[in-house]
């Protein structure tokens, strides 16, 4: 277990790394977006004074320089329009050929959306501020695009990384608990079937020199007793068949077996069909679900009080209750009353409920739950299963 819990604690490290390495890259990743997207809106000021120049031109300038920066742009999408919102250039936009008729009306769209977006540089034609003016719209470059989606692509497959970390972490939990479960349930087979069987050749000695003595059917009911709880724990060590069986006699068998091991201060009520209800269970094993839920309701009521079984028929389905009007559940326990070691009796290992939990849902493909639970007025305990 040591090893096992080892590499367990490997993997939540290895979980909570990636977790971290995740957010410190989308931090990273956002001061460059941060910084791209100033340094796009520099060149986009720079250009923008270019052609300025370019449209103030005369004799004198040097319209080299100035074309060099304008023809340099070959990544940053850019539609000019004037104060008319009219298209006078524009330069790395798109334009499919079957939007090529009306690619006026589609760059001005563009540019109104760039617009809006803040993203646009306001060029003076003439020194008055008032007179006429052209608008440098640009959008952000590929580059700056993708790299600002990728944190979320990032973040997209780190997301998946974790749920499947954790799916594998609870994988191996419930796999260490059942090779748990089916090792403890082998060698308790195991190490019961040597002394029945000494106690069985006992019995028949004992009938052989005592054959007239009444307490050796008691001895033979206790040693059957024995080997039933040993087919059991052999059964939850392998996978048991599920035979057609009646439930009116599963339920009957559990009421006479905890009826004549505890006081007269119980009373069992039991309501059931007239007809037998049959559904597919292994019987010896679905017997123990009832045991269990019988004798928690007696120990809750303290030897004293009243449990109530019913079997009820819902179309193809078939519910069995177990109440009783014992000491109830706290409302915060009720999550963990199936948990493996969870008990509020000060002697108990805790295993009763999480047994009976194992048996209806992974071998009979049921439900088992807390229906209701009050403190003071009791508990009601619902199993739900398919004909």
């Amino acid at each position: 277990m040591q090893w096992t819990d080892r590499i367990r604690q490997v993997k939540i490290v290895l979980v909570v790394a990636a977790v971290v390495i995740a957010v410190a890259s989308l931090v990273v990743s956002h001061f460059l977006v941060s910084d791209l997207s100033k340094e796009e809106r520099n060149k986009m000021e720079t250009w923008a004074q270019a052609l300025h120049t370019l449209n103030n031109a005369n004799e004198n300038t040097d319209l080299s320089l100035v074309l060099s920066v304008l023809q340099g742009n070959n990544t940053i999408p850019v539609v000019v329009v004037d104060s008319t919102g009219m298209v006078m250039d524009y330069r790395n936009v798109e334009i499919s050929a079957d939007n090529r008729k009306d690619s006026l009306s589609l760059l001005e769209k563009e540019a109104n959306r760039m617009y809006r977006s803040g993203r646009f540089v306001k060029i003076i034609l003439t020194d008055d501020p008032h007179a006429d003016y052209q608008l440098v719209c640009y959008d952000e470059s590929n580059l700056l695009k993708r790299l600002a989606t990728y944190p979320y692509v990032q973040l997209g497959i780190v997301f998946i990384f974790v749920v499947v970390a954790i799916f594998a972490l609870l994988s191996s939990k419930k796999a260490e608990q059942n090779k748990v479960w089916v090792g403890l349930s082998k060698e308790t087979a195991h190490q019961l079937g040597t002394p029945i069987s000494s106690l069985i050749a006992w019995i028949e000695i004992l009938h052989e020199n005592y054959p007239g003595d009444d307490m050796i059917p008691e001895m033979e009911k206790d040693v059957k007793r024995l080997e039933l709880i040993a087919d059991r724990f052999s059964k939850i060590g392998s996978l048991p068949e599920p035979q057609p069986s009646s439930l009116n006699n599963v339920i009957s068998n559990v009421v006479d077996y905890i009826d004549r091991r505890t006081s007269s201060a119980v009373l069992m009520t039991v309501n059931m069909p007239n007809h037998d209800v049959v559904v597919r269970i292994n019987a010896s094993l679905f017997e123990w679900v009832i045991e269990n839920l019988c004798k928690n309701a007696v120990d809750a009521m303290e030897g004293k009080g009243k449990i109530w079984i019913s079997v009820i028929e819902d179309g193809y389905d078939v519910a069995i209750e177990v109440a009783d009007n014992g000491k109830g559940i706290r409302h915060k326990d009720l999550k963990s009353v199936f948990k493996p070691g969870f008990t509020t009796k000060k002697r108990g290992w805790g295993l009763g409920l999480s047994l009976a939990k194992r048996i209806v849902e992974e071998y009979h493909k049921g439900r088992i739950f807390v229906k209701e639970s009050e403190i003071g007025i009791g508990t009601t305990f619902r199993i739900e299963l398919k004909r």
